[in-house]
C-alpha cells in the first residue's frame, strides 16, 4: 500500500469519526431540548454533560447548562 493510499484511508476514517461525533452531539442536543420541554431539568443536564464529554470544545456543548439551578 502506498503512502497516499494510507493517508486517504486515515482521512476517510477521520471524517467518518467526525460525522459520527457530530451526529451524536446533535442527538444529545435534541434529547436535552426534549427533556427541558418535558420539565425534566436533571435529565436535560445529563444529556448536556454527555455532549460536553464528547465535544472537543466543551463550551460549545454547555451553554444551556449554565442557567440550571
Amino acid at each position: 500500500m502506498t503512502a497516499s493510499a494510507t493517508s486517504a484511508r486515515l482521512s476517510a476514517a477521520s471524517l467518518e469519526k467526525q460525522v459520527d461525533q457530530e451526529a451524536l452531539l446533535l442527538m444529545l442536543s435534541y434529547i436535552e431540548a426534549e427533556c427541558r420541554r418535558l420539565g425534566v431539568p436533571e435529565a436535560a443536564r445529563h444529556a448536556a454533560l454527555a455532549a460536553a464529554a464528547l465535544s472537543d470544545s466543551p463550551s460549545r456543548a454547555l451553554p444551556a447548562t449554565i442557567t440550571l439551578q
